[in-house]
This record gives structure tokens, sequence and C-alpha cells, in this order.
């Protein structure tokens, strides 16, 4: 907030005195001048303090732009890993010409907010290859329950893991080996087979490649998309993502 301030204060000087940044020599300044200078700049400010808020969105709107340059080359540099990596679920349409790729925390309230909207979504449209990315970050039952539901996807399948991904995704409860049972009962599933299965060897790797991607992505939070050649960190609500996926196609 310092910086954002005291680069609103130069840039308000320079529209109101034709004086750049540039032409400014803050070092070489005597007190006197920096001074003189300071009161420069408060004055101005207070007569007009309406260019601090201009001067605010103009550097959002050059950070955003920053922030979306660089997000196309990141994903363009793990697109591989995004897209196609061999383990991740897909739902939807698997040969949708648009793809949504959610990295997601069984445990994060905005998460369970995305879920409904999420498949409301895949329904209306008919078209989209949605990827989805176990990335449990908020705690031991967070991992818990993306090792049990990738433990459910390689002891009974793609049918069966999406099954208890819409369960996991509204259960509270702590996610002790009584719960597990139960849940995988409810699901008609061998409770014996999906719990041993949950430390194997490949749902470790998979969790850890899922976690180095999103490091790469610099990817932080749940929930975070990418779609087309955006990378949305934070819940979208339906409307939000309709838009971007109508983008999407245009560009495409």
């Amino acid at each position: 907030m310092l910086k954002t301030r005291l680069a609103s204060s130069v840039l308000a000087l320079a529209i109101g005195t034709g004086v750049f940044a540039s032409d400014l020599d803050f070092d070489n300044m005597t007190e006197a001048e920096r001074e003189a200078f300071g009161a420069q700049v408060r004055a101005y400010l207070l007569e007009n303090p309406q260019v601090i808020m201009e001067a605010v969105d103009v550097l959002e709107a050059r950070q955003a732009e920053e922030q979306a340059q660089g997000d196309i080359a990141l994903i363009a540099e793990n697109s591989e890993a995004i897209y196609n990596d061999g383990y991740s679920w897909v739902g939807g349409n698997p040969d949708g010409d648009v793809t949504i790729v959610e990295f997601f925390d069984y445990r994060c309230g905005f998460c369970r907010r995305a879920h409904p909207e999420v498949a409301e979504l895949l329904e209306l449209d008919g078209n989209i290859r949605y990827v989805a990315k176990e990335f449990p970050i908020l705690g031991e039952n967070s991992v818990i329950s993306s090792r049990f539901a990738l433990a459910v996807r390689e002891v009974a399948g793609d049918d069966a893991y999406a099954e208890a991904k819409d369960a996991l995704i509204a259960l509270n409860s702590e996610m002790e080996e009584p719960v597990l049972r139960r849940l995988a009962d409810t699901l008609g599933l061998d409770a014996d087979a999906v719990i041993a299965a949950m430390d194997s060897d490949a749902i470790t790797e998979q969790l850890a490649e899922t976690r180095d991607l999103a490091r790469a992505l610099q990817i932080n939070g749940t929930p975070s998309f990418v779609m087309g050649d955006q990378l949305v960190r934070g819940y979208l609500p339906l409307a939000a993502m309709q838009q971007i996926v109508d983008e999407t196609r245009q560009d495409g």
C-alpha cells in the first residue's frame, strides 16, 4: 500500500507540474529540496485527491495485464502436465472443444460452493472437457479425502471416483477409518480394498506431481482453474465461467 501511494503521488505531481518521475533525482536532492518536493506533492493531492484513485486504477490495470501475460506463458510451458498428465480424472465430454482444469480441495468452502456450478456448467454446455486435479492443502483431513477418492478410482474405476468425489465435497466429518468404511459401504465398494490402496505409491506420486504443477503455475489456493489461456485463482460463479468458455471458443 505504501508503494502504491508513493507511485500515485509521483504520478499526481507529474500530471500537475509536467515533471516526470524519470527527471527526478531523489538521491542528489538536498534536504530542503526534498521537503519542497514533498510539500508540492501534498498540496497537489489535497487539491486533487481523485488522482490517487486514478493512479491506483492505472497501476492495478497494468499489474493485471502483466499477470495475465505471465499466466499465458506458464500455461504454455506446462500445458502437457495441465491437460494430459495421464492420471487426472477426466469428466464432462472427453472430446469437448474446451477444457477446464480445476485444482480443488474437498475441505475448501469455495470449492464446495463451486462444485454444483461446475457440474451445472458441464450439464448445460455438453461440449466441455473437465480435468480434476486433487490438490489437498488444508490439512490432514484434506489429504485423507484425496487419498480416499484416488483409492476408489484405483480400486473401482472412473464412475466410482465421480460418485466418491461428489460425496466427499459435501462431507464434514473427521476422516477417520470408521467414516471411510461407512462411505465406502454407502458407495457399494470394498472398504478393505479402498483403505489398503490409499497409501499406494501411485497415489503418493499423483499428489506430489499435482503439488509440483501448482507450484509451477504459482497456484497456492483453491479452487483454481485453467480455462483456455486464462488462469483463475479463486472461485468463479457460473455466469463468469460461461463467459470465459465463450471467449475461449472464439479465440480457438
